[in-house]
């Protein structure tokens, strides 16, 4: 058995809370679009730029791609109308379950704090993923929440060598190696396609994300190696193969992309 199991590779996208935007600035009689609107004008007067700080993000959508002892598969969670609640708690409750090496670009520096800070607003329990030792030994020196542990490899952390000047997005990381990175959408056409009722396109955006992101991790196991050429190259077959086999079209064309880029 390859010494890659129980992994998820897991990506996370958001749109402005705008009932918490009505609430903090006042705005009730505004609509969604227009809230959404003045957060990124008062973010981007505050600070240069439109990005919300973290408090301010609502999650949409959680893809894992997820390699087991039963093979390789990629989804999201719930459903296309889920409620955030659910989408939140189906991720905790899945490392609750399967204690799985959690894998991510940048999850430390933003997907793992806007779920923190979701789950506190729905009053998730995620009582693995903050073990730290007080009631099993066994995650004292190795956890989700340590930044230098590996239950969870942010991989744009641990390749920067864990400083800020080198750090790499993720699109650019998944081309280098030859990779498709971001196909569909990106970070900053999220809001847009939620206005419009495109869930299911940003839910397969997130997917093709985390499978760059679970080809990357691949081939860092390669680098460290955890994994020997023959077993690295068996990796991404099974990757490849499982992907076609899902029948999905933006799962094809991610393949079929990945072909054109020699991969």
């Amino acid at each position: 058995m390859s010494v890659i199991n129980n992994v998820f590779a897991f990506d996370i996208e958001t749109v402005p809370d705008v009932e918490f935007g009505r609430r903090l600035h006042g705005l009730e009689t505004l609509t969604d679009k227009q809230v959404g609107y003045v957060m990124h004008t008062r973010q981007r007067e505050q600070t240069g730029n439109e990005f919300l700080s973290l408090e301010q993000q609502r999650v949409v959508a959680i893809s894992i791609a997820m390699r087991s002892r039963d093979g390789f598969k990629v989804w999201s969670l719930g459903e296309q109308d889920s409620p955030e609640e659910e989408l939140v708690r189906r991720f905790f409750d899945g490392i609750e379950r399967l204690a799985p090496t959690l894998v991510s670009w940048n999850g430390a520096g933003f997907d793992l704090p806007v779920l923190h800070y979701r789950a506190l607003r729905h009053k998730v329990q995620a009582h693995r993923y903050w073990e730290m030792g007080d009631m099993d030994q066994s995650y004292k020196w190795n956890n989700y929440i340590s930044r230098f542990h590996w239950r969870h490899v942010d991989l744009m952390d641990v390749l920067s060598g864990f400083q800020g000047r080198g750090r790499v997005g993720l699109d650019q990381m998944s081309q280098l190696l030859g990779f498709p990175g971001k196909l569909g959408l990106s970070g900053e056409g999220v809001w847009d396609a939620h206005l419009q009722g495109r869930s299911g396109d940003i839910r397969n955006y997130c997917e093709t994300d985390v499978i760059n992101t679970y080809l990357i991790y691949l081939r860092f196991e390669l680098m460290r190696g955890r994994l020997t050429h023959e077993e690295h190259e068996r990796e991404v077959a099974l990757v490849r193969a499982s992907l076609l086999d899902e029948g999905k079209p933006h799962l094809r064309a991610y393949v079929d992309a990945w072909a054109a880029c020699g991969g």
